[in-house]
């Protein structure tokens, strides 16, 4: 009993040992460079020029009866009157009726050029939370320090911040040494299939390779947990898209003699199952990166688990699920939208189906979630179908590349103390059309977000500081600056 006592306080002793010395040995990855002073942007002229595109109603539904192609004219004509140089300087075409490609000409047409991205439109405000918002959606108001507004957030401040960086540096006459373009689609909100699908389509045609792909995506957080700092989530790769019908169709009736389950029991037992047994999932590729980047940057336990995944790894994954956005990070999401069935509370319906939204984990595939459903849902009077818009996960970019390096270094050189670590982008960026272009395809929108922030976007009362947006404009300027060098 003796011997086995000693060797098994001296397993545990290598054990602590080992974990102590992993621990010790895990080093900071972010990369010192000297802050960038003297880039001085007007923040109220950025601010109101922000207000003023978000006065266009530049709205895709999902019903594509209601576009309003008068006002995407409208917002180009906007853009000509604020950016002069740009529209003097760079060539723009207008590609699928209503999103725009520029090109700068850089000194050296040897190199590859980099292609930076926004989008113009954005989603409808949802029906009857109109009164809900501070200021009206569509009045483009600068108040309280804040430019109001959808679209503030997403995207119509990259787009903003991005040509009033060229603008600046036209007055200046710098010229990029590698070529820059820039692709505004017009329907991101519903796929992107009209608009940045095409311009990557008439890249491709024109036999364009880029440096590499700049879009929206990552932002600037100050709630990571374990960590004082602000981090900058630099998007390697993002979720894919899928939406499936859950339909079945049964004899209706009078409610008084109902059988033992109706087509709505069907249907809410399908779905049960299906959010009850999710995806499988777990901490890999740009999570994975992610996590080994912040985790030196964290307290000595936090530091502890994330050194030695080897023995913690689950009960890191289980911290990342505990809430919807870690959740997120680490699995394929499982997300009912849309439950309709009956006309009355007396009539057995003779229908019922529900729309189930999933964001494919890059690893999992789109057919291997309709497979997962198909399996879970285990009913053959419930039907399953694809509907509408779907994608695939993307590749991952490359955390050791030249080009990662890069926006590394114009990030912390802009914002001096801000931790960069690559992410995972949850949702779907028109960068999806890009990836045949580039090698690398980063998503990153640089300001600042509190979880206050995350609800707003696409929700009620958007908003981004009038600081944040100067913020942003100082960012592309140095980009662009460091293109030259």
């Amino acid at each position: 009993m003796k011997k086995i006592l000693l060797a098994l306080v001296a397993g545990l002793a290598t054990l602590v040992g080992v974990l102590l010395v992993r621990t010790l040995r895990l080093e900071s990855r972010q990369i010192e460079v000297e802050p960038v002073t003297g880039v001085s942007v007007d923040a109220g002229s950025v601010a109101e020029h922000l207000a003023g595109v978000v006065r266009f109603r530049t709205i895709s539904y999902q019903d594509s009866a209601l576009f309003e192609g008068d006002e995407f004219l409208r917002f180009h004509a906007y853009l000509e009157d604020i950016f002069p140089g740009v529209h003097s300087a760079l060539s723009r075409e207008i590609v699928g009726d209503y999103s725009l490609l520029y090109r700068w000409d850089g000194a050296d047409t040897s190199l590859r050029p980099l292609l930076l991205m926004a989008h113009i439109d954005v989603v409808p405000v949802e029906p009857g939370t109109e009164s809900d918002w501070t200021y009206p959606a569509f009045d483009g108001r600068v108040a309280e320090g804040y430019v109001w507004g959808r679209g503030a957030l997403d995207d119509k401040s990259c787009l903003i911040t991005i040509l009033e960086a060229v603008e600046a540096l036209l007055q200046q006459g710098f010229q990029p040494r590698r070529s820059v373009y820039l692709a505004f689609g017009h329907d991101e909100e519903v796929g992107g299939r009209q608009g940045a699908a095409r311009i990557a389509e008439l890249l491709a045609s024109r036999g364009v390779e880029l440096e590499f792909v700049l879009d929206e995506g990552g932002v600037i957080a100050d709630m990571v947990p374990g960590i004082d700092s602000l981090v900058a989530l630099l998007g390697l790769a993002e979720k894919g898209f899928l939406s499936l019908e859950l339909s079945v169709r049964m004899e209706g009736g009078h409610s008084s003699m109902a059988p033992m389950q109706t087509a709505v029991g069907v249907i809410s037992t399908a779905v049960h199952r299906l959010e009850t047994h999710p995806v499988p999932g777990g901490i890999r590729g740009a999570t994975a990166a992610m996590v080994d980047y912040l985790g030196p940057e964290m307290p000595f336990l936090g530091r502890l688990f994330i050194a030695n995944r080897w023995l913690f790894g689950k009960l890191v994954e289980r911290q990342f699920a505990a809430s919807p956005e870690g959740n997120a990070m680490v699995r394929t999401t499982t997300a009912p939208t849309t439950f309709q069935a009956g006309v009355k509370e007396n009539v057995l319906p003779s229908s019922a189906r529900a729309v189930v939204n999933f964001r494919v984990l890059p690893g999992d595939s789109t057919a291997g979630v309709i497979e997962h459903v198909r399996r879970t849902v285990a009913d053959p009077r419930v039907e399953i179908t694809t509907l509408g818009f779907r994608s695939e996960p993307s590749p991952m970019s490359d955390v050791e590349s030249p080009s990662f390096r890069f926006l590394e270094r114009t990030i912390r050189q802009v914002l001096p103390g801000v931790i960069v670590a690559p992410s995972l982008v949850i949702g779907g960026t028109d960068s999806r059309y890009f990836v045949g272009l580039a090698e690398d395809v980063y998503r990153f929108m640089p300001f600042t977000v509190g979880a206050d922030d995350l609800k707003r976007v696409h929700g009620t009362n958007e908003r981004i500081p009038v600081d944040g947006c100067a913020d942003m404009v100082r960012f592309y300027v140095q980009l662009l600056r460091n293109s030259a060098g």
